[in-house]
């Protein structure tokens, strides 16, 4: 009842994740239909009742443009869980400053980069150009699109990707 179910809107663009019980409540109250159901039954005394993967809201929501937060948790997505400094791929990752926050460094998407330990500890509060480092990758803002914001679901939904790469 746990399991992440993608909602469309009524003309189709993904909008959120709600959990398996919070789409069957949607379809029962008549709020949205069922689009894809990817997963089999729920069985109770009375009724059987197919379990969503995709429903569709029957009325057309307006919201705003989503964004992504700026967090740790969400640079550490956007540099795929890699160092910036040495490309290791560690678990035990550290957020760092490309320009110290003493010298005039922002709290942005284009200052922050993943670090292990040891290369943030080797770069401490200096500039790359003195401690002659480089970045892998220059930082900038992740994608604000479907695919970006839906796409660690994807990997267990294989069936949201038409519905997810279209937009």
């Amino acid at each position: 009842m746990l399991e992440p179910v993608l909602v469309l809107n009524a003309n189709f663009e993904p909008i959120n994740v709600c959990t398996t019980r919070r789409a069957i409540t949607l379809i029962l109250d008549g709020k949205a239909s069922l689009v894809m159901n990817g997963r089999g039954e729920i069985k109770t005394v009375a009724r059987t009742y197919p379990r969503p993967s995709i429903i569709r809201l029957e009325k057309m929501i307006k919201r705003p443009r989503p964004t992504v937060r700026l967090t740790k948790k969400e640079i550490l997505r956007r540099d795929d869980y890699t160092c910036q400094y040495c490309g290791q791929k560690s678990p035990f990752l550290t957020v760092d400053h490309v320009i110290p926050r003493h010298l005039g460094g922002e709290y942005s998407w284009e200052n922050l980069v993943a670090a292990c330990p040891a290369c943030n500890h080797r770069k401490g509060s200096h500039t790359l150009e003195q401690v002659h480092m480089r970045l892998l990758r220059q930082p900038k803002s992740p994608p604000v699109n479907a695919l970006y914001l839906f796409g660690r679901h994807l990997a267990l939904n294989k069936e949201w990707l038409p519905f997810i790469s279209g937009w």
